[in-house]
């Protein structure tokens, strides 16, 4: 069972930039490639990026390519997210987990952001 607590959320304006950190309890986050995810008002949940468990790999969604990094500190359990170049439509409950079927079924609060002028 892993613990997961998603932080660094907003308000900011379109072309601004934010800094998401996930903080994960457990050896089951730090062997396993993680991810970002987020969910939009009437949208489903969908992942924007992934690391391997060593952070030697990342991999993102077209949506956010170029504008958002992914990294971990394995010493410290964290992942983050950095989010530069902001849309309207990155609007979302951000949200951190395992990828694929190392994912977890409980889920963190996530964190707020909100892109608006």
């Amino acid at each position: 069972q892993v613990q997961l607590v998603e932080s660094g959320g907003g308000l900011v304006q379109p072309g601004g930039s934010l800094r998401l950190s996930c903080a994960a309890s457990g050896i089951m986050f730090r062997i396993y490639a993680n991810g970002w995810y987020r969910q939009a008002p009437g949208k489903q949940r969908e992942l924007v990026a992934s690391i391997t468990s060593s952070g030697s790999s990342t991999d993102y969604a077209q949506s956010v390519k170029g504008r958002f990094t992914i990294s971990r500190d394995n010493v410290k359990n964290t992942l983050y997210l950095q989010m530069n170049s902001l849309k309207p439509e990155d609007t979302a409950v951000y949200y951190c987990n395992n990828v694929g079927r190392y994912a977890s079924e409980y889920w963190g609060q996530g964190t707020q952001v909100i892109v608006s002028s």
